[in-house]
């Protein structure tokens, strides 16, 4: 009899959208077999009112009661539900926790922004002890999460409230954004990219649905899934020639994220600059494909252990 592989989920709520990854785990390898988002805007209802309230509470509960039930009956042995910036900042989380486990069945681990990091580290090594200097980041809508880790050296995890729909939502008044907008983002990233982890990373990887999306709007960058200095400014003109509804039509790009694009791009143009590198790769793996790897090795352990295992536990 062939034993079939363990499955895994995980849910990300995330400042623009909650997202679900179920997965087979084939030895060290991930393979999806549900990998779907609802665009909720928790972060733009943290920010309106500082909580998310009764209607938007319940809304939230509904679709990860929704994620818990596909997932189990896909076979998933462990499902981690993980809280992120507006989760944090939302005076209500408790309830929001209490409601989701109550009506799910899974707890929901509102993490750190260190926490967030290592995962996502993790998610993009799988597992495997890093060979250069690397830094992860993961550009959120609310935040960015930064991991750097060395060869032998120790993972060092911070956040920064740097994120696509919070510089957006920030000074973006025009659709296409005027350049004066384009710059007031771009003096505000590097000022808050001023604080960011120290490194001198040999590759730098850039992770999240903000990042994915800006290989549409360039040429090449789909193919070989990295951004260049030339690329950035291919696809802050892209942006800037056409609404986003216009944006959306021509590059297929999700609808909910177009606007929020020409500030992925001014961070993304940031980090590079910061980091003194030419270019980032983009990587589709994460803080959710992370929390599978780390569930399925670690067991309910896995949040007392991050640090060690951000290092990587494959040989």
């Amino acid at each position: 009899m062939i034993e079939r592989p363990p499955v895994g989920a995980s849910v990300d709520l995330g400042s623009n959208s909650v997202h679900l990854l179920v997965a087979s785990i084939v030895g060290h390898e991930l393979r999806p077999l549900v990998d779907e988002s609802a665009f909720l805007g928790l972060g733009k209802a943290v920010d309106e009112r500082a909580h998310l309230g009764s209607s938007a509470r319940a809304e939230l509960v509904e679709t990860l009661v929704g994620y818990a039930t596909t997932a189990r009956r896909l076979g998933a042995t462990s499902i981690t539900f993980m809280g992120t910036e507006p989760v944090r900042r939302a005076a209500d989380g408790a309830r929001i926790g209490d409601a989701i486990e109550q009506a799910s069945g899974v707890p929901l681990h509102v993490l750190s922004h260190e926490e967030e990091a290592y995962l996502t580290l993790i998610g993009v090594t799988a597992g495997l002890p890093v060979r250069h200097e690397t830094l992860v980041v993961d550009i959120g809508g609310g935040s960015s999460e930064f991991c750097a880790v060395a060869p032998g050296g120790v993972a060092r995890a911070a956040g920064l409230r740097l994120g696509s729909y919070r510089l957006t939502h920030r000074f973006v008044r025009d659709d296409p954004p005027m350049p004066t907008q384009i710059e007031q983002m771009r003096t505000a990233a590097n000022d808050i990219l001023g604080a960011a982890l120290t490194a001198e990373p040999s590759e730098v990887v850039v992770v999240g649905g903000t990042a994915s999306n800006l290989l549409k709007v360039t040429v090449a960058g789909v193919a070989d899934r990295i951004i260049t200095r030339t690329r950035i400014a291919e696809a802050l003109a892209a942006l800037s020639a056409g609404t986003a509804a216009e944006v959306t039509l021509r590059y297929g790009v999700n609808p909910k994220r177009t606007p929020l694009l020409p500030a992925g791009v001014v961070i993304v143009d940031a980090l590079m600059r910061r980091y003194h590198v030419d270019h980032v790769r983009v990587s589709d793996d994460g803080m959710r494909e992370g929390a599978i790897l780390v569930a399925n090795h670690a067991g309910r352990s896995w949040r007392d252990r991050l640090p060690e295992l951000a290092h990587g536990w494959r040989r």
